[in-house]
């Protein structure tokens, strides 16, 4: 199942994806696609409504609507650095014996065609493409990796946009490169664990102005989304509606020899094999 929330900014209505491309309007079901919604077990009743025929009887929204992040706003945004080999390489930076987190502001997500701002005073802005996990339940202490998969409600694309010289020339946390304004774009859909094969592995890719940049697969990460779940929960709990971004396979900016940082008017277009394309315009912030 293919979860999506359609609307203006602040206004979007909770919808499922049908095959043929009809965005099903469940706001009679349920608010938005929020923590309470993955608390009551909104998914799986969605799906047995769906096998019931009741989406697809319920109103259809606009195909040309915007459509925003397919979550509200977590409560938690946890990062993993350094989680491709190839990555850290590029990076110059050793590869970690255990997963690196970052936190990143929940209210960087922002919907995946939507304007990225590029930060007054920023002179590194760079991307990098991730998978994104959305937590379906509670993650308090899990007793192993094989008991993460069952707190997972589904994976997204997602976009850790960073400022580098924020990030590294200034000193401090990893927040201040990562946290600008609109610095994680999201989607274009939630895509349920039933329909993802993450023992075979997905292909994720960006590109700039439609030339490739980055282009790795999941089954290169140093922690498996298990790994990175189960080991979170150790330090801090995730709630119902939190993301976690997985790490980044090779070729940001910051990596080449002469870096390509993103303009103002460059789009940057991310995708992963199954959960669909984001395209971005980065724009210089208001």
């Amino acid at each position: 199942m293919k979860l999506i929330r359609v609307g203006a900014a602040g206004a979007e209505v909770p919808a499922v994806l049908g095959a043929e491309g009809q965005r099903y309007d469940v706001s009679s079901i349920t608010t938005d696609f929020d923590s309470a919604f993955f608390a009551a077990g909104g998914i799986a009743d969605l799906q047995r409504r769906w096998a019931a025929g009741e989406i697809a009887s319920l109103p259809t929204l606009p195909a040309e609507a915007r459509l925003g992040a397919p979550i509200a706003r977590p409560g938690h945004l946890v990062c993993a650095g350094l989680n491709y080999a190839d990555h850290a390489a590029e990076s110059g930076m050793a590869i970690p014996e255990e997963p690196l987190l970052f936190n990143k502001a929940p209210n960087t997500v922002i919907g995946p065609t939507d304007n990225v701002h590029i930060p007054r005073g920023a002179t590194k802005v760079d991307y990098e493409v991730e998978l994104g996990i959305v937590i379906g339940s509670t993650c308090r202490y899990l007793d192993s990796p094989a008991d993460a998969w069952s707190h997972i409600a589904g994976f997204v694309v997602s976009n850790d946009v960073s400022e580098r010289s924020f990030q590294l020339d200034h000193g401090g946390q990893w927040m201040k490169g990562k946290s600008a304004e609109t610095f994680n774009p999201l989607g274009p859909w939630l895509v349920t664990t039933d329909e993802v094969d993450m023992a075979a592995g997905l292909d994720v890719w960006l590109d700039v102005d439609g030339g490739r940049r980055q282009t790795g697969r999941t089954t290169s990460m140093i922690f498996g989304v298990d790994v990175l779940v189960h080991y979170i929960s150790q330090f801090l709990v995730l709630d119902p509606g939190d993301l976690v971004n997985t790490g980044t396979p090779p070729g940001v900016a910051m990596g080449m020899a002469e870096p390509a940082w993103v303009q103002t008017g460059q789009v940057v277009t991310a995708g992963i094999s199954g959960l669909g394309e984001q395209r971005s315009h980065f724009v210089t912030a208001p």
